[in-house]
């Protein structure tokens, strides 16, 4: 589907200069002289390179729709991770890459969403908040009530997030996994 290029929003995914490229950040620009136009910093979703790009009003942009499809994580393979298919139990291995920062957050048997473009996996989607354990945490510091006071702590995971002070050693806890914050104490 074409769009001008001054149609592009936040998240739009489209085709440029023969890649497929997520609009990340955009800003509309009038300038005293000459035509309006829109600048976007595009993220390429195959390599992750980013790229400033001007379109003017008169250009046009193919806007591309990615499938999704339901699967579900069984294990990493060294730098690769190892989904199946939840209708076809077809695995698929992708590089730990791809996911970024939220692969720490991966647990067997967890439920993801994954967006295809010909059948390419361009991106997984983890669900937004997780549950894990504290394996440490540090001792509460006496007198510092004055503001809210987080203390660290380092889950199961390995990943490190500033909890409340009432919260000890062998807690479970719900974790936003884009935000790496700690949500509330799980039931």
């Amino acid at each position: 589907m074409k769009i001008s290029g001054v149609d592009i929003r936040p998240g739009n995914i489209i085709e440029y200069e023969g890649g497929i490229w997520r609009a990340v950040k955009i800003q509309h620009t009038q300038p005293g002289k000459g035509g309006a136009y829109m600048q976007v910093e595009l993220k390429n979703l195959r390599d992750g390179r980013k790229n400033n790009v001007r379109f003017r009003s008169a250009e046009t942009v193919e806007r591309v729709r990615l499938d999704t499809k339901d699967f579900q994580f069984l294990y990493p393979e060294g730098d690769m991770l190892v989904f199946m298919d939840k209708e076809t139990y077809e695995q698929t291995t992708l590089p730990r890459d791809l996911l970024g920062d939220a692969a720490a957050f991966l647990q067997d048997g967890m439920d993801v969403m994954m967006e295809l473009y010909d059948e390419e996996a361009i991106s997984v989607q983890l669900p937004d908040t997780i549950e894990a354990t504290i394996v440490e945490a540090d001792a509460v510091v006496k007198g510092q009530t004055a503001s809210s006071s987080y203390k660290p702590a380092i889950l199961d995971n390995g990943v490190r997030v500033m909890v409340p002070p009432h919260i000890g050693s062998g807690t479970r806890i719900v974790v936003d996994v884009y935000e790496q914050t700690y949500v509330r104490r799980a039931d």
